[in-house]
């Protein structure tokens, strides 16, 4: 039946004929109904080959037709008699439509002229004459027309403007030789009568041939019309039926059988909230096939920890994807999807903030969202627009973030907007200065001092001032506010996810690791980084634009701090900065051997005082509850299967069929967990260590693209 399916979408598929959705929701047929769909579709597909096939032997015969006569009507140009006598004399002009023999020279010639007529591809004209001159010597005159209508080619299904072809020969030998050339050119050769009268005749009956297979194929289209008719109708619901069945049996190809042979087991993983539903299932399931066996469900104690899932809907679903690709958080860790939700459209508005580009790529966004249902749009086979509309949701925010740092940056299409008259005046700074016009001629460039009173009045109500845009020092105002900004937010991103972990310790009753593990995280990471932060704002609130000239450098009092060093040049920022550095390196230091070695040796410790212990979790997403290990025991028959309900959530609450409390708040890991080996314990952390602190560093520097990219984009 599939292979039946498949072969009416092709010829619907040639036939320009668009398969519609599906108008209802087809349950999966019985064996019996299977039978009956089976049956049908094999007499559809039987008719579809049958009219097919005599719709394409017509196709070819009617087209033989066709060029045969064009062939003769072209050769009785070629071969036409002379005129009768008492005629005007025909001026003899050079034309590829003249005769190619004279016919006064006929009685001069004593050996019979005979013809070989045909046609040819038009691409292998040339070839073919070259052979042919060069194999005949000469003994022949050709002549070459093209067919005054083009027709299919039958190997491509192409239209080709064929070439007709005229070969007059003296000599049997050499008319072999033409004929066999011509085969090797895939020629087609008809016969070619000799007597004018003959082609008369045969162009006639060429003509009752041709009227005749018009009507005959006429009725043949329309006939086959018909059988796609009713294969369109009858298709969307056998293909939804197929894949049902496909989907069941595929299912139940994956159970095995009882010892007695006579039903099937399957061990399964399944949400504790759709448990009743999955018994709901199986029941309806053995009513509806007729089974004397009822279906039931067991659940069988397992310490394996199950696999996550995390209910989705159409708005959760892109950013769920998006995190999965990264890697698919274990059991009940905390799910990281919903903060990104907000952090993913944010962070790319950093890079593409503009009010005019936003406002474009949220309204192209806010059409796909109201015109969702569209047919159109959903079966759309275009796969870069599939991955546009799946994404619609992401792209709105988005657009929406990138308007609102577009705001931020005061830009639209990278021109500056004045929502806010500017904060700096230029009169107060003339008046001043007393810039004459001598001056202005010779100075084409005038600088804003801030530390004249009047010549700036504050900080702008919201964004960059406008001002900016206009001078030279746009670029490096703008590529210090960018870099120290990136470096701020990567930071306080990257913070973020290590807090998360606390939840995930306190889940699983880890409380060791919030000291052993997350404490040294937030160290090392604040005492380095975080203090960063420290010195870019501690910088930002110190100087003025008084005091601006001997401000220190923040990047060589950070190079200085990990060198245990001070320069001379470089003014400290604050009384004691030195010691502080110091003791700041040195806890950062300190926590990795603590970050390294405390779990394995909590955990050895553990172990030889006799506690069980379990294996830890990292960062991740928290997936739904399941409860692991259920048996069903079903006879071979189709069962229907529930809709998932389309919800995000980090955890299932309340009890259900064949789960205890306890199941459900230790999330299937046994307290009589296999004990792991030491040294794996010890590479797990290792492994985690040394990616955390080469990460800290290489992700500050990677969020260095936040401002290389916002650059990039406004320029």
């Amino acid at each position: 039946t599939p292979s039946l399916v498949a072969f009416l979408q092709q010829e619907l598929r040639a036939a320009g004929r668009a398969l519609g959705p599906c108008p209802e929701s087809p349950r999966a047929p019985l064996a019996r109904e299977a039978l009956r769909v089976q049956e049908q579709s094999e007499q559809l597909a039987r008719e579809l080959r049958e009219v097919s096939g005599n719709r394409a032997s017509l196709r070819g015969r009617l087209r033989d037709l066709r060029q045969y006569l064009h062939v003769l009507r072209e050769g009785q140009r070629f071969t036409s008699l002379p005129a009768p006598p008492g005629s005007p004399p025909r001026p003899r002009a050079s034309s590829e439509r003249e005769p190619i023999l004279d016919p006064s020279l006929h009685r001069h010639l004593d050996r019979k002229i005979n013809f070989v007529a045909g046609v040819i591809h038009p691409w292998r004209v040339s070839a073919f004459e070259r052979l042919l001159w060069r194999a005949c010597r000469g003994y022949l005159v050709a002549s070459f027309v093209e067919m005054p209508e083009p027709m299919e080619d039958p190997a491509t299904g192409e239209s080709v403007t064929w070439v007709i072809f005229l070969i007059s020969y003296w000599g049997e030998q050499i008319g072999q030789k033409i004929r066999k050339i011509s085969d090797c050119f895939h020629c087609h050769v008809y016969p070619y009568p000799e007597s004018e009268a003959s082609r008369v005749d045969t162009m006639s009956g060429l003509h009752s041939q041709i009227q005749d297979l018009s009507v005959v194929l006429e009725e043949t289209e329309q006939y086959l019309a018909q059988v796609l008719d009713k294969v369109v109708v009858v298709l969307p619901t056998w293909r939804v039926q197929v894949q049902k069945m496909k989907a069941i049996y595929l299912v139940l190809n994956q159970c095995s059988f009882d010892v007695t042979e006579k039903c099937l087991i399957a061990e399964v993983w399944c949400p504790v909230r759709d448990l009743t539903q999955v018994q709901d299932a199986l029941r309806q399931g053995s009513y509806t096939s007729g089974s004397s066996v009822e279906c039931f469900v067991q659940r069988v104690p397992t310490s394996e920890s199950p696999p996550t899932l995390i209910r989705t809907n159409k708005f959760t679903a892109g950013f769920q994807s998006i995190v999965d690709a990264y890697g698919v958080a274990s059991y009940q860790e905390v799910n990281p999807a919903p903060y990104a939700i907000i952090t993913f459209p944010f962070i790319f508005a950093i890079m593409f903030g503009d009010v005019g580009h936003g406002l474009l790529m949220f309204l192209f966004a806010l059409w796909m969202v109201l015109y969702e249902n569209s047919p159109s749009l959903r079966q759309a086979s275009n796969e870069i627009w599939q991955t546009f509309f799946e994404g619609r949701y992401l792209i709105l925010l988005m657009g929406a973030f990138s308007i609102y740092t577009g705001f931020i940056y005061n830009e639209c299409f990278s021109k500056a907007t004045v929502i806010f008259p500017s904060a700096w005046s230029v009169a107060t700074m003339a008046n001043h200065s007393s810039w004459s016009s001598d001056y202005l001629a010779t100075h084409p460039l005038l600088t804003l001092d801030p530390n004249v009173t009047g010549v700036f009045r504050g900080p702008y109500p919201f964004g960059i001032d406008p001002i900016w845009s206009l001078a030279t020092n746009h670029l490096n105002f703008l590529n210090s506010f960018k870099m120290k900004m990136s470096v701020v937010l990567g930071i306080v991103h990257m913070g973020f996810g290590v807090v998360l972990g606390a939840f995930n310790h306190v889940h699983f009753h880890q409380r060791h690791r919030l000291v052993l593990e997350l404490l040294p995280e937030l160290v090392f990471l604040l005492a380095l980084f975080g203090y960063l932060v420290f010195l870019i704002f501690y910088k930002w609130v110190k100087f003025s634009a008084a005091d601006s000239l001997v401000a220190p450098s923040i990047l060589i009092h950070f190079i200085d701090m990990f060198l245990f060093t001070s320069n001379a040049g470089n003014l400290p920022l604050y009384r004691g900065q030195v010691p502080v550095q110091m003791v700041l390196v040195v806890l950062a230091l300190a926590s990795v051997p603590i970050l390294l070695l405390g779990t394995p040796l909590y955990v050895w410790c553990r172990r030889g005082t006799g506690h069980p212990t379990v294996r830890g979790h990292t960062v991740g997403g928290r997936g739904s509850h399941h409860r692991g290990g259920l048996t069903a025991g079903v006879v071979p028959k189709p069962v229907a299967t529930g809709d998932q309900e389309p919800l995000l959530e980090g955890q299932e609450d309340g009890n259900s069929v064949n789960a205890t409390k306890e199941d459900v708040e230790s999330g299937g890991h046994s307290r009589d967990a296999e004990h792991k080996d030491f040294a794996e314990v010890f590479m797990h952390q290792a492994i985690h260590t040394i990616e955390f602190c080469l990460g800290c560093v290489s992700n500050t520097a990677s969020y260095l693209r936040l401002w290389a990219l916002s650059l990039a984009h406004a320029r």
